[in-house]
């Protein structure tokens, strides 16, 4: 009897996902079902190119292969709830679908602050950006001398800011972090990203948190922890995400921070069990990369949908025809991270991961170049370099890549 896969999450995720599957012989119905109305695409450009030009969805879909054109696409009706022991899958529509095997591929959602004020609504002045729709709602409100207020200073707040100010618009980004990015970069290129964003107008207000935003129906300015109200157009809020697992609420997966899964990327049960045919992919997998130890560990970015979606694919393609599925369980799956960020004209690329650098002054360094033009900082546990991030210098960047879980202290 023929078989089905259906792919919770229609974005990169879970079209790589379906690619792996047809590669590795699978030829039996894939259903794709997506919460958005539209087919896959490119996130990252969203707080750059697409916000800054309001380029449209064939901009930045993803080409679809000819060996996915028979997939199944159920846009625009979310998952509501599953059953993972009788293997079917409700939509909030109330269709069923029947599935021998399911792929978790849900993503994250802005997470909006719960202060006094207006609602997070675009209606109300507050915008967050995980969608497409999110940035065209936002594009129409960056324009020259708007006050915009980011609430956030991470990667997307950051860039967010840069793009805003590049269109003219005055940029405060708020943050309880002591520099922006520091989670991921650390104090010595956090204070680097705050001095090239001040140097083109953003201003900071740092270690501040929010209680409550001004104004009846939209929001005219934004209360900080000190007292000081920053007066507000727009306020983008990028302050953190949410795992969407709801749909899974009733199951007895373990969902304490995302999907937890084994290095074959399965989903487990709260009492540690996996389940075979039931994986995750993307941002939603918590999963032990034995690159640098036995830790399961969500990974946000951009190269994992990829990674993970062609693991999946291939496993469950043998586990659903019963052949070479112990070999793929046996097989190591130890995949190196990367994301890049430009910021007005810094490209910063990682490749590792940076956040795993020990707490030693000397475990964060510069391995090559000056912190003032281009640079290379390494991130060390020990003398096991965790994960590199460069300014500018992309093809020295580019030659760590080897040495990442490894003792290292120059380019191999």
């Amino acid at each position: 009897m023929p078989s089905r896969v259906v792919i919770v999450g229609a974005s990169l995720g879970g079209l790589r996902t379906a690619e792996a599957l047809r590669k590795a012989g699978f030829s039996d119905e894939i259903v794709v079902v997506g919460a958005e109305e539209h087919l896959p695409y490119n996130r990252p450009p969203l707080s750059k190119e697409v916000l800054a030009a309001g380029i449209s969805h064939t901009a930045v879909a993803f080409p679809m292969r000819a060996s996915v054109s028979d997939v199944t696409w159920r846009l625009g009706v979310p998952a509501a709830d599953c059953d993972i022991d009788r293997r079917v899958l409700t939509l909030a529509d109330g269709a069923t679908l029947d599935y021998d095997g399911l792929v978790v591929g849900t993503g994250l959602r802005s997470r909006r602050l719960a202060v006094p004020g207006p609602p997070p609504t675009v209606a109300a002045g507050r915008h967050s950006l995980r969608t497409l729709d999110d940035a065209a709602a936002l594009r129409t409100e960056l324009v020259p001398g708007a006050r915009i207020v980011v609430l956030g200073a991470g990667f997307i707040g950051c860039e967010v800011a840069a793009t805003a100010r590049t269109l003219g618009c005055e940029v405060t980004a708020v943050a309880i972090d002591p520099y922006p990015m520091v989670r991921p970069l650390g104090a010595l290129l956090g204070a680097q990203t705050q001095r090239r964003h001040e140097a083109h107008g953003v201003q900071f207000r740092l270690g501040a948190g929010v209680t409550a935003f001004h104004g009846d129906v939209k929001v005219t300015g934004v209360e900080l922890s000190s007292g000081e109200v920053l007066p507000a157009d727009v306020v983008v809020e990028a302050i953190s995400s949410h795992c969407n697992t709801e749909w899974l609420a009733s199951t007895d997966l373990d969902l304490t921070d995302g999907v937890l899964c084994d290095n074959t990327l399965r989903a487990h049960r709260r009492d540690g069990s996996p389940i075979d045919g039931v994986h995750a992919v993307g941002d939603l997998a918590r999963f032990p990369n034995p690159l640098f130890d036995d830790v399961p560990r969500r990974v946000e970015h951009w190269n994992i949908p990829t990674e993970t979606g062609k693991r999946v694919g291939s496993a469950l393609a043998a586990y659903l025809s019963g052949e070479g599925y112990d070999a793929a369980i046996a097989s190591e799956f130890a995949p190196l991270p990367a994301f890049w960020s430009d910021q007005f004209d810094m490209r910063l690329q990682s490749f590792g991961a940076p956040g795993l650098a020990g707490g030693d002054p000397d475990d964060i360094r510069i391995l090559e170049g000056d912190l003032e033009d281009e640079v290379i900082v390494g991130y060390h546990r020990g003398e096991r370099l965790m994960g590199v991030v460069g300014i500018g210098m992309l093809k020295s960047v580019m030659a760590y890549r080897s040495a990442i879980g490894h003792v290292a202290t120059a380019a191999s």
